[in-house]
């Protein structure tokens, strides 16, 4: 998930400064060169030894300041003890469960916008319906774009109106539509 969000983001312009695997962090505020780092990961080693960077422990990179954070690994990572050393603008939570609640909400009391988990990584499991379905890899990328896209949109929408957090918002969207699926179907336990 890593990987193809920083590619993504590298080709609308971006830059990425941070990145961490098991064995450290490497931060370059002038940026990192992408193919470098895949190269290295690819031939089985880590990012702690990119050349061009200070290299700092694992868990140091929840303190990396940049415009757009998004952790694509592990769970837990973010939580009530280092939430404080965020310096970010946008989360984009590409791991599942990578924030605690708590944090989540630390984060939103201080403007940050933390896209939930299951909202931002739905990529999987849209383009397995897609296959399921027969389609082109093509019309699945473009599904979910669009799913994503929707999906954020209304979320951040109903977070902003509500004055709640965005997984609050995501939360009761969901809701609402596996209950409208349910009656749909006559399977109603609501």
């Amino acid at each position: 998930m890593g990987k193809h969000s920083a590619r993504f983001l590298m080709e609308k312009g971006a830059k990425v400064v941070g990145v961490a695997d098991s064995k450290g962090t490497i931060v370059n505020p002038d940026g990192l060169d992408l193919d470098t780092l895949i190269s290295l990961k690819a031939d089985g080693c880590s990012v702690i030894e990119y050349a061009e960077g200070q290299k700092l422990k694992r868990d140091a990179v929840v303190g990396v300041e940049c415009d757009i954070w998004i952790p694509a690994a592990r769970p837990d990572v973010v939580h009530g003890d280092n939430v404080g050393q965020m310096k970010t603008k946008l989360v984009v939570e590409g791991a599942n469960i990578p924030f605690t609640y708590d944090a989540e909400k630390y984060l939103y009391e201080r403007g940050v916008i933390v896209v939930p988990d299951f909202i931002a990584n739905t990529g999987g499991v849209i383009c397995g319906a897609m296959e399921y379905q027969s389609m082109s890899q093509g019309a699945a990328m473009d599904v979910i774009a669009e799913k994503v896209h929707e999906n954020t949109a209304q979320v951040l929408e109903r977070a902003w109106r509500e004055k709640i957090t965005p997984r609050d918002a995501a939360v009761e969207l969901a809701t609402e539509r596996v209950k409208r699926a349910m009656t749909t179907r006559r399977w109603s336990i609501f």
